[in-house]
């Protein structure tokens, strides 16, 4: 068991440091895990590279390099920050990392901490093992929480060569479909939505308070650019990862043909999905969510400017384009009177289902579940695997969990209070990691499906 062990003990660790990403710059402090993990790998042997683009906002990668220069290489992108937490909110301490009836709690538990660990530990067992015939290497990021700008983004435009890029697994994957006929599958990520960030201004005329009669308001305009905003129904796609996922539920043959046809369906035809009805919703729809509405400072003064902010999660083929006719025509009338302003813009990434990686994938799966059709997915959200992608090379979520978790109750521990992971999954995920680097980079650690770790 050592190798859990191992796993479990930094994982706590990892927690209890509390490198808590607020989304500025001076918070993070993500040094503070890159310290646990360079103890961690103290006395093996592996090429260490530490990268602090901003003070604190530490990147660390460790490397164990291949026997054979034409072999595979094989890089685990794990990311070592975690969100803010509402303490009053948590039964239990958010930074304990305490067990409690088989599970373990703490903020970054199951985002993404569990899989850090499991990578390191992995890795640690390569380098202990001598290497492989493929390179391997494990990079802990800093800021994935605030869209990499001094992680991964950073290293993918500053330090590029710094580490392959060609065959990637970060996060997340493995979590159970709820099938209709109770036959197993399980999901993983291949791709992610991008990102199409709005801030939508308006303008209106200045006053007192007291005399508003006459005056164009702005309150009122931006009121009228939300509510027509919020009667979009953006175009449903449909593609074959789409078509996969809904042929992996074993609806009947009507419910199948309607939801895989997703630009037919109606927003109550997603309750088929249960609780993952909101996730296939996303899933297969530009999603547009109004988040901040700003106007006035001062109960008495009439504003004369207001915004929306909106994050909207674009499909892969949706360009920036294609997102500002659908305002524009949305907005109609009020077209002129709305300035359009672009924030955070980035195009969805897919990795294609036909590579070696994720053939790896499928065995290891099947390794420890040997029924379980694998099912490729959209991540909703975003992770650091894009970059990896944009660089050429290929991105894949990767984890496993027991069959009672299925992706809906996997999805709902991400950034909630009293999050809280499955000492199962752990165990679970570390034997897969270890297998799938096994299998992909041509190494013996001596680990079985069945065997102790």
């Amino acid at each position: 068991m050592a190798l859990y062990d191992d796993t479990l003990a930094l994982l706590q660790q990892l927690i209890r440091n509390a490198c808590v990403n607020d989304l500025t710059p001076d918070s993070g402090e993500e040094y503070r895990n890159a310290d646990t993990l360079e103890e961690f790998f103290a006395g093996t042997d592996v090429q260490v590279e530490r990268f602090e683009p901003h003070p604190g906002r530490v990147s660390v990668a460790f490397t164990v390099p291949g026997t054979d220069a034409d072999a595979e290489p094989l890089t685990f992108l794990g990311h070592i920050d975690v969100v803010p937490v509402d303490r009053p909110k948590w039964s239990v301490d958010p930074f304990g990392a305490d067990i409690i009836d088989g599970k373990l709690y703490g903020r970054g538990a199951v985002d993404m901490l569990f899989i850090t660990a499991a990578q390191a530990a992995v890795t640690r067992e390569v380098a202990r093992a001598g290497g492989a015939r493929g390179t391997l290497t494990f990079v802990a990021l800093a800021d994935e929480e605030a869209r990499g700008g001094l992680g991964a983004r950073w290293l993918s435009e500053h330090r590029p060569d710094a580490f392959s890029w060609k065959n990637c697994l970060s996060e997340t994957g493995g979590a159970h479909l709820p099938t209709r006929d109770g036959s197993d599958a399980l999901a993983f990520n291949v791709g992610e939505k991008g990102a199409g960030q709005r801030r939508l201004h308006v303008h209106g005329d200045a006053g007192h308070g007291s005399t508003p009669w006459g005056k164009d308001s702005a309150v009122a305009t931006i009121a009228e650019v939300a509510r027509r905003i919020a009667a979009i129904e953006p175009p449903a796609a449909h593609d074959d990862i789409w078509d996969g996922f809904v042929r992996a539920f074993h609806f009947d043959d009507a419910t199948t043909a309607l939801l895989a046809d997703a630009a037919s369906a109606t927003e109550s035809d997603y309750t088929a999905f249960g609780d993952l009805a909101a996730f296939a919703h996303a899933f297969s729809h530009t999603t547009i969510a109004q988040t901040v509405l700003r106007a006035g400072e001062a109960i008495n003064v009439l504003p004369s400017h207001a915004y929306l902010d909106m994050d909207i999660r674009p499909l892969p083929g949706t360009t920036d384009a294609d997102i500002d006719a659908l305002l524009t025509e949305t907005l109609g009338d009020l077209a002129d009177r709305v300035e359009i302003e672009h924030l955070i813009t980035e195009p969805a990434t897919v990795s294609p289902t036909d590579t070696a990686l994720w053939a790896a994938i499928e065995d290891t799966t099947h390794d420890i579940f040997p029924d379980a059709a694998v099912v490729p997915v959209y991540a909703t959200g975003g992770s650091d695997l894009r970059f990896a992608r944009r660089l050429g090379g290929v991105g894949y979520g990767f984890a496993m969990h027991a069959k009672a978790r299925t992706l809906a109750s996997a999805n709902a521990q991400l950034h909630s209070h009293d999050e809280h992971l499955y000492l199962e999954d752990l165990a679970l995920t570390t034997r897969a990691y270890a297998l799938l680097t096994q299998r992909f980079l041509g190494v013996d650690m001596h680990v079985t499906p069945d065997s102790d770790l």
